[in-house]
């Protein structure tokens, strides 16, 4: 069953999932005295169970009374004795926080933390720039270049044959030094 045919009404007889097949009109004994008798019981055996079957019926009715009237009896309770305790707290501390954020300190130290925001944004802005001209320049001086220089030698001097469209390192005898032991831990 859908969550739309429920009966959410607190005080209804009629609640929950198996609201549609519970009802505060017993059901009908007529119908029920007409459905052929199950095979195995005697005559006996079935009016005993019809009869269980209707005191059974007429204590849920009853059952339904009295949770209708217990519920209706706590709501009134409810009512008389006013809003929770639990809502009065809530209450109470949404007024206590609505009060602080109208408060002359709390609207002063609001704007005093934008305002550091927003110097500290600027401050940040203006020394992320200062940097990035620091490091343009470094990297146009003249001990730069020369350290640049230096890297591309070793560069081209360990990769060697591979500028010149071969992929692979060039062999140990070609570059003069000694070839690698063969018990090499790698």
């Amino acid at each position: 069953m859908d969550s739309a045919g429920q009966d959410i009404n607190l005080n209804s007889p009629n609640k929950g999932p198996l609201s549609d097949s519970m009802t505060d009109v017993p059901v009908d004994t007529a119908v029920a005295a007409q459905t052929p008798a199950v095979e195995g019981l005697t005559e006996a055996e079935e009016e005993e169970l019809r009869a269980e079957l209707l005191k059974v019926e007429e204590e849920i009715v009853t059952l339904r009374q009295v949770l209708a009237a217990k519920e209706r009896r706590c709501g009134e309770l409810r009512r008389k004795l006013g809003p929770s305790a639990s809502e009065g707290l809530r209450q109470s501390l949404s007024r206590s926080w609505r009060d602080v954020q109208v408060s002359s300190a709390y609207k002063r130290t609001q704007e005093t933390l934008s305002q550091a925001g927003q110097k500290t944004s600027a401050a940040l802005s203006t020394v992320g720039s200062a940097i990035s001209r620091k490091l343009g320049d470094m990297r146009n001086s003249a001990t730069f270049k020369s350290l640049e220089d230096r890297v591309g030698t070793i560069k081209s001097k360990v990769v060697g044959g591979r500028e010149n469209g071969s992929d692979s390192f060039p062999s140990p005898t070609e570059s003069g030094d000694k070839p690698l032991p063969d018990h090499a831990p790698f």
